[in-house]
């Protein structure tokens, strides 16, 4: 059968060679000719214009036979089921649709030619798309000059194909919303409770039996928790309960897509917990996870914008609010037709609104899921940017000397101190008339910190010196006794600034 429905060139040429250089994976009925021949003789006839026909009337010559084998093993499985007194034998084919098309076809072409006696059924799970797909490849029309009506005919073949081989079908249809919330609320339920699950299962069996079309959430087995199981739950089913709706939505009410969003959700609940991000709303996590799983352009969107926006976004604000006031059209002329899908708009008015926040943590987080080619300045560690907000904010002197000494100095490992002087010296260029981001600085190089001062010189060869206070002389030669390097400075100064003349005039 394979033979035949594959073709000369991909299975009896190669069969015949294995035959002549003595391979042992042979067609069985092919062995049993080539076998009444010699060699010589045989591999006479597989040379010239005549292989071809020698092989073809081997093949003609055993479809009788094929049909009849058919035929007996019909016959002598129904007998064995008979003798077996199996009342039905069902047979489960899962997963068909990860088979390649032509592993595809010969599976059903199995089924529907060997295994239709009676007393047996078939339960095949499969996506449709991918068997239509496969069906199509094999059995695709060409030489029709008129494409709609090549379409058409392929369209009819793998209809027909399906109706004489599917008796039941039946699509699964996908969860609500209610549904899905349910579905959360109960995997929620398993990862925390353990063992205590079968309770909350026994409830949730009972609740059915008198109502299958309302939320079952934390009310429902309110009173069979102990306080700190509760505690462990409320807030996650919480967060849930707030986007069950585009969670469906964004993931078509798919059990296996949203029990593979809740693993990924609980997998970077942990990541936070362990990089220590402090004021990290878990509930804006899973709202950006949700556009992540649905629409991944519109997920890299975001980050592009508050990548370059020290992670508020104004664009997500503008757009929030057009979606509020449902003004679709403005959106799609001003943004894309992405954004104004009925999908997009409801995640847009979905709470926690993204206003206000700044997503460089969250998206730090789902880093995993951003290309390398993405530039990397927004996917630093929150722990280094938390470092730098420490450093050029405004604090007294004793804070900033605990935070270099205690958090910095020999505290960070080569990367992380590379990428925390790089930030600072962005800052300061940006900024140098700023007092408290060179006092971050001299802080540095009165802890002999490594290449500050080559950072330092770098800025100050960069910005205009006419805007660094002059009253940072002082701090220089109040560290002079520290970091003698720092006296090195002082030409470098601009001679026409004020804080080069205020540091010469104490001289």
């Amino acid at each position: 059968m394979r033979l035949m429905g594959l073709g000369f060139k991909k299975i009896a040429v190669p069969a015949a060679t294995a035959y002549l250089t003595g391979g042992v994976s042979l067609i069985p009925y092919l062995l049993k000719e080539f076998s009444q021949l010699d060699a010589t003789e045989l591999s006479d006839k597989l040379q010239g214009e005549g292989a071809e026909n020698f092989l073809n009337s081997i093949i003609r010559k055993n479809e009788d036979d094929e049909i009849t084998m058919v035929r007996e093993f019909r016959e002598d499985f129904k007998k064995m089921l008979d003798k077996s007194n199996i009342k039905k034998l069902v047979v489960i084919i899962d997963d068909l649709d990860r088979c390649t098309p032509d592993r595809l076809i010969e599976n059903l072409e199995a089924i529907k030619l060997f295994l239709n006696v009676d007393k047996t059924a078939f339960v095949i799970g499969a996506d449709p798309r991918i068997v239509r797909h496969a069906i199509e490849l094999r059995y695709k029309t060409d030489g029709i000059e008129n494409s709609s009506d090549v379409e058409s005919r392929n369209d009819r073949i793998v209809s027909d194909y399906l109706e004489k081989l599917i008796q039941v079908p039946y699509y699964l249809p996908k969860l609500t919303d209610n549904e899905v919330e349910t579905y959360l609320s109960l995997l929620f339920c398993q990862k925390e409770l353990g063992s205590n699950f079968n309770k909350v299962l026994e409830a949730f069996y009972s609740t059915r039996e008198n109502n299958r079309y309302d939320v079952f959430g934390l009310g429902d087995i309110d009173s069979i928790l102990k306080p700190e199981e509760k505690s462990k739950l409320t807030s996650s089913v919480s967060i849930i309960a707030s986007l069950a709706p585009i969670i469906t939505e964004g993931l078509k009410g798919n059990p296996r897509q949203i029990k593979r969003f809740l693993n990924t959700y609980s997998l970077r609940d942990r990541l936070v917990r362990v990089a220590k991000i402090y004021d990290f709303k878990m509930d804006v996590l899973a709202k950006l996870m949700v556009l992540e799983y649905s629409s991944q352009s519109l997920f890299r969107q975001i980050y592009e914008w508050q990548s370059t926006q020290k992670g508020e976004s104004k664009e997500i604000m503008e757009l929030e609010s057009l979606a509020s006031k449902n003004s679709i059209d403005i959106i799609k002329e001003k943004y894309s037709a992405d954004w104004g899908t009925e999908k997009s708009v409801k995640w847009l008015n979905a709470e926690p609104k993204l206003t206000g926040i700044d997503l460089r943590d969250y998206y730090w987080i789902t880093r995993d899921q951003l290309t390398t080619s993405i530039s990397g300045s927004s996917l630093i560690s929150p722990h280094i940017r938390s470092l730098v907000k420490k450093l050029i904010e405004p604090v007294s002197g004793s804070a900033l000397t605990r935070t270099v000494s205690k958090e910095i100095k020999n505290k960070l490992n080569d990367d992380d101190y590379t990428t925390l002087m790089s930030l600072l010296e962005k800052e300061l260029t940006k900024a140098p008339e700023k007092t408290e981001m060179h006092e971050a600085f001299i802080e540095l190089m009165a802890e002999n910190c490594p290449n500050v001062i080559d950072a330092y010189i770098r800025v100050i060869k960069k910005v205009d010196n006419n805007k660094i206070p002059f009253s940072l002389a002082q701090n220089f030669k109040l560290i002079e006794s520290k970091n003698s390097g720092v006296k090195k400075l002082y030409n470098l100064f601009s001679k026409e600034s004020s804080i080069y003349n205020n540091i010469n005039a104490d001289n």
